[in-house]
């Protein structure tokens, strides 16, 4: 059964049984994912990293610490 066919089945019985309609599909989306962004700000703050930037000072820190290639001698 898809997404579709769960929600209008849900609907129908919301209906006959007096009930309000269930949100759409997707309604929430946005919604959840600021929740997980806000878990992992805080997971990585009660574990004692920066909860904002790490992904832009791992990659500074991957490109300060790679051995400069340098041309060799002929």
């Amino acid at each position: 059964m898809s997404v579709t066919e769960q929600y209008i089945l849900d609907t129908y019985r919301a209906q006959r049984l007096g009930e309000p309609a269930p949100p759409a599909p997707g309604a929430h989306d946005w919604e959840v994912v600021r929740e997980l962004r806000d878990l992992r700000r805080f997971r990585a703050v009660t574990a004692g990293r920066p909860a904002r930037g790490r992904v832009r000072s791992a990659a500074a820190r991957l490109l300060r610490t790679r051995p400069t290639r340098r041309p060799r001698p002929r």
